[in-house]
């Protein structure tokens, strides 16, 4: 998984890694979407229920099986998992400078939230 993203390109994150992945499974075992050719992940969406919205996170195609369709697939599955789970509103993190991204989020029919900021502190600054 993490050599997939390392290779889908991005920067990495704080989350990054074999013990955030655990503790992301502990939480939500369901929320970990994965597309696979035989043995090998090729693409990878997190999609989680937080009981007030659906999140997606994550989504990552190796740069190998772009444009045929895997992406949208898992979208579509993780939509599918959020709506079963009562998500009525659904949300991607997505970097602004990343005009791929942007324009795949806004094809399959996720507008831009207008008029908002994202916050973040590292739980780790908290004292």
């Amino acid at each position: 998984m993490l050599v997939l993203w390392d290779m889908a390109g991005g920067p990495p994150r704080i989350t990054d890694t074999r013990e955030g992945l655990l503790c992301l499974l502990a939480t939500d075992k369901e929320s970990l979407l994965l597309a696979q050719a035989g043995e090998v992940v090729v693409g990878s969406l997190i999609a989680t229920w937080d009981g007030w919205r659906g999140s997606f996170y994550r989504l990552a195609v190796h740069p190998d099986r772009r444009r045929q369709g895997i992406a949208t697939a898992l979208l579509r599955e993780g939509e599918r998992r959020l709506r079963a789970r009562g998500a009525l509103r659904l949300t991607a993190i997505v970097a602004d400078d990343d005009s791929a991204a942007m324009s795949f989020w806004r094809a399959a029919g996720y507008a831009r939230q207008r008029n908002r900021a994202r916050f973040i502190r590292l739980a780790e600054s908290v004292a």
